[in-house]
């Protein structure tokens, strides 16, 4: 017999190519050799501390765990407020405010295209008199809310102060976030009124009012979230929801703001999906990209204004209508990148999405999701807990420098504005859609229930379903409202607006005027209609 050793062969693997779903290479295994010249120093540092890339606090969820914000609304105003209050009772710590997409587009529920959309995707609201149902019983002085809308932002914010100031709260006080980021709805989603520059001049004027106005409320929810549901990369949202970041930064400092003044203000949202290790690394390389244009670009020298504070979601686009208990693991899965990401607050999706709105059970599992994972699995006790992993940090170098590719491109094509009116954003997420659903159609990507693992029989779940006496009883509310209402105050109010809208002014004093006097979002938007126009699409080909 030989002495000799002679080196085995290495065993066959499972496919000749291992990616993730951005299409980044990934490796059979990482050593110190992945990260050569890699200084933890200057690219790590300790969480609290530029470029963030561990965190923005010293002590994260040690000091406090992340907020646990479930996404809510549906029906009227009367519905959602027992939702609202049914989550709080069960530990949630703050509200997501969904709203239906006559709301979003600035469409009053008796508008002829808002029929059978009522109520259907979040909650109606037509007026003060339906944000005060929303909120009853709720003080706004102690709960931090969100609100999921775009281009209605100034308005629904508007109803909110309104709210607040009968129950008597103290403005400086509020916490939460508007939504406010109307570029992603020209990309990736749609729900947009007006054209692109009136638009930004909004986002702006809420940035200069809730400076004086609102100290403590964030301004905006820069969101990669719809974009990445649109069918983007893990690369494509970092890159393209930093592009938006960017656009909106330029555009108020063009508006005179001084960037110290609004930056620490912002906030994003990220998508959750399925890529375990791909969407931590996400997370950790927007953190440190971001830090690093604030610092190069825009010269912020307030180290609030660098860090990128964000709101996570779990995948919609990942649920499933088939076998939908398997939504319960994808979601934990995809909290569990969140949490480990270093998010500030996060919604779990429930596991009946993808057929209805969520019922009380299945909200109830998702929000008991979060809890589990903050109190059961030991992963909030050590700050980032996956620092220094070969296979992180590669994948967050990765991430960033092909964000940075992205983002160069935008740049030369004259910033996110021409980038958007070009089709170019738009034409990159329908590719990488494109792709990833001929990978299914191949049996390249498996979706458990829908490609391979395919149940004989499906088992039936209860869901949610919205009764049509929904719509009609809003739209009686609406007109038992308008008839009781001072309607010479109201028009007098939108005339106000209007007139603010052909000059520079700041249009929210105008706007809360204008809820005050209890007009309602369609007049109000339709008041800016009248001076801006509407958006039309660009068909991208």
């Amino acid at each position: 017999m030989s002495d000799t050793k002679t080196k085995s062969a290495t065993p066959p693997e499972r496919k000749k190519k291992f990616t993730t779903p951005s299409g980044i290479p990934i490796d059979r295994l990482y050593t110190e050799e992945n990260l050569a010249n890699w200084d933890p120093k200057s690219v790590l540092s300790y969480p609290g501390e530029f470029p963030f890339t561990r965190g923005i606090y010293p002590t994260m969820y040690r000091g406090r765990f992340w907020t646990m914000r479930q996404y809510a609304g549906f029906g009227t105003a009367v519905e959602s407020n027992q939702r609202y209050r049914y989550l709080l009772s069960k530990g949630q710590a703050g509200l997501s405010v969904a709203f239906d997409l006559p709301t979003q587009i600035g469409m009053d529920s008796d508008h002829a295209l808002a029929l059978g959309e009522v109520g259907k995707v979040g909650v109606a609201i037509d007026s003060l008199e339906d944000m005060e149902t929303l909120f009853d019983g709720i003080p706004l002085e102690k709960v931090s809310t969100s609100m999921t809308i775009n281009a209605t932002a100034a308005i629904l914010l508007c109803l909110y102060v309104a709210v607040a100031k009968r129950q008597g709260a103290s403005l400086q006080k509020l916490s939460g976030t508007v939504q406010n980021d109307i570029l992603k709805e020209y990309i990736a989603r749609g729900t947009y009124i007006y054209p692109v520059r009136p638009a930004m001049r909004i986002v702006t004027d809420i940035f200069s009012w809730c400076r004086d106005h609102l100290p403590k409320w964030n301004t905006i929810s820069i969101s990669g979230y719809h974009i990445r549901e649109a069918g983007s990369t893990a690369v494509q949202e970092v890159a393209f929801t930093l592009a938006d970041g960017v656009a909106y930064v330029q555009a108020a400092l063009d508006a005179g703001l001084r960037v110290d003044d609004f930056a620490p203000q912002l906030s994003f949202f990220f998508n959750a999906h399925n890529d375990l290790l791909e969407e931590i690394a996400k997370y950790r390389a927007a953190r440190r990209l971001w830090a690093k244009i604030m610092v190069e670009r825009f010269a912020a020298k307030d180290a609030r204004s660098l860090m990128l504070r964000f709101h996570a979601q779990t995948a919609g686009s990942s649920l499933t209508a088939q076998q939908p208990e398997n939504n319960i693991v994808r979601v934990a899965v995809q909290a569990l990148a969140a949490v480990l990401g270093g998010c500030q607050s996060l919604h779990t999706n429930s596991l009946d999405e993808a057929l209805a709105l969520p019922t009380k059970d299945a909200a109830l599992i998702a929000l008991r999701t979060q809890q589990i994972l903050a109190n059961e699995t030991g992963i909030a006790n050590t700050v980032d807990p996956v620092a220094g992993s070969y296979a992180i940090e590669s994948l967050t170098n990765e991430i960033e420098t092909g964000a940075v590719k992205y983002l160069e491109k935008i740049d030369a094509m004259g910033g996110m504005l021409r980038a958007i009116e070009a089709g170019f954003v738009q034409s990159e997420i329908q590719k990488a859609a494109y792709e990833f659903q001929r990978a299914i159609e191949k049996k390249e990507q498996i979706v458990v229930g829908v490609n391979d693992f395919i149940a004989q029989e499906d088992r039936a779940i209860p869901i949610l379903r919205i009764d049509a006496e929904i719509e009609r009883s809003q739209i009686a509310r609406l007109n038992a409202l308008r008839a009781k209402r001072d309607s010479a105050r109201a028009q007098s109010a939108l005339a106000e607006l209007q007139r603010r809208a052909s000059t520079s002014e700041n249009l929210l004093p105008a706007i809360l005027a204008a809820v005050e006097a209890n007009a309602t979002i369609g007049e109000i938007s339709d008041a800016l209609r009248r001076v801006f126009g509407e958006y039309q699409e660009s068909v991208i080909i």
